[in-house]
């Protein structure tokens, strides 16, 4: 019969390169979810705790404690010092982690078991006090499993009755605002929106360029010009932020409460809510900065904008406020919009607006010829002086805006302006 010699394992530490002797260096990891003032104690006491129970243990020297405050557990992406204990882990600093629960490591069984396994290759234990497991022990994956199946099911249970109590607030009309972004408002000590008059001014200042024809990118760069201040204190302006703003129901006193739902409460992913879930509109809800009425009209405007056609691959071409005339203009001939050009250099330019259509696809498809940008502001000034009863003698551009809803351009001598009261008047150059 061969002869069997039993070769015993190696302790860890001698493993890693330690002497046998050596002291394991363990840390404790803990959390708490919320920033209310119970889990915070909670938050101390587990500090506290795991301070003194590994330094107390002769056999362990003491790691650190590595603890997130006010961080949920569903996903460990934005947990700092959680990803920070699992890079000294790997880099061979920790010999074993210590920790309450499961539920304080993760309440999502798949990024429990991911750093399970990866802690495990290396060599290093995590201990989860209230289960008593060691992960490491031979039966201490499967109970991993097992509790963390019961830690998600619990955390999507707690996210459910979460997103019970939000509902339940808007089916009451109260409306839930991050007011720390919002341009506008802020909140009284009685959790109610109110207005910040400083900033309304630059609201209404934004609804009203928007009205008088200026796009939300020119708006854009006119804050930032003027050094004024985006909602989350920010120096840059975007025209997607104006706009944003300018679509924004709650600067009329209205909320509709529910437009994003989330479907995946492990990834926080929200979607927009496209009907998925019950929406609640609350009218009245709080102070109004503009008028329902200058709400309908920009509105109106952006529909207005939205239909103006030009030609280009999708039929239609991006309305424009870069200069007075850009949007107005609109051939009689073939219905196309203008597109500003100069002709010459030096002292001989000159600007001009030519029909899109004859410019893209020739003078077979239009025969409206070429128009100069004097001439039009001529012709403004002419009609403007005639229907408004005063004697300007320089174009404005802001009072053109202010004024002209289009104009139609009948020939390279005659156009009709249309102001926005309703009024047509014909001008021959």
């Amino acid at each position: 019969m061969a002869n069997v010699t039993v070769i015993p394992a190696k302790p860890r530490q001698e493993l890693q390169g330690f002497e046998a002797t050596a002291k394991l260096r363990v840390c404790a990891y803990c959390r708490v979810s919320t920033d209310n003032e119970e889990q915070l104690s909670s938050y101390e006491a587990q500090v506290s705790h795991y301070t003194d129970y590994i330094k107390r243990n002769p056999e362990w020297t003491f790691g650190g404690i590595f603890a997130d405050e006010g961080i949920s557990g569903t996903n460990t992406k934005k947990r700092v010092e959680f990803n920070r204990m699992i890079e000294d882990c790997m880099a061979g600093k920790i010999d074993m982690v210590i920790t309450k629960s499961i539920s304080r490591f993760a309440r999502n069984t798949l990024d429990t078991l991911q750093y399970v396994r990866q802690l495990k290759e290396k060599g290093i234990a995590i201990f989860f006090e209230k289960e008593c497991v060691n992960t490491l022990d031979s039966k201490g994956e499967f109970l991993i499993t097992l509790l963390g199946s019961l830690a998600q099911e619990e955390s999507s249970n707690i996210s459910q009755i979460t997103r019970m109590g939000i509902v339940y607030r808007f089916q009451e009309g109260k409306v839930i605002v991050n007011h720390n972004r919002f341009l506008g408002y802020t909140k009284d000590e009685n959790g109610e929106l109110v207005i910040v008059p400083e900033e309304a001014e630059v609201i209404r200042r934004i609804f009203k360029e928007f009205l008088e024809g200026k796009s939300d990118l020119k708006i854009a760069k006119g804050l930032e010009h003027d050094g004024i201040l985006t909602g989350a204190g920010k120096t840059t302006w975007w025209a997607s932020t104006v706009k944003s703003i300018l679509k924004n129901e709650k600067y009329m006193g209205e909320a509709l409460l529910q437009k994003t739902h989330t479907v995946d409460f492990l990834a926080k992913k929200r979607v927009k809510n496209n009907g998925i879930v019950q929406q609640y509109y609350v009218e009245d809800s709080h102070p109004a900065i503009i008028s329902k009425e200058e709400f309908a009209a920009v509105q109106a405007e952006f529909e207005r904008r939205s239909n103006m056609r030009g030609y280009s691959k999708t039929g239609k071409s991006a309305f424009t406020s870069e200069y007075a005339f850009s949007g107005k203009l609109f051939c009689q001939n073939c219905g196309s919009k203008f597109r500003r050009a100069s002709w010459g250099t030096g002292k001989n330019k000159q600007y001009v607006w030519r029909c899109i259509n004859r410019e893209q696809n020739g003078v077979d498809k239009c025969s409206t010829k070429t128009i100069k940008e004097k001439d039009l502001e001529q012709a403004f000034l002419r009609v403007m002086n005639r229907e408004q009863g005063v004697k300007a003698t320089k174009f404005d551009e802001e009072i053109f805006r202010r004024l002209i809803e289009k104009v139609k351009v009948q020939s390279m001598l005659e156009v009709v302006f249309m102001f926005k009261t309703g009024v047509e008047a014909r001008e021959v150059f």
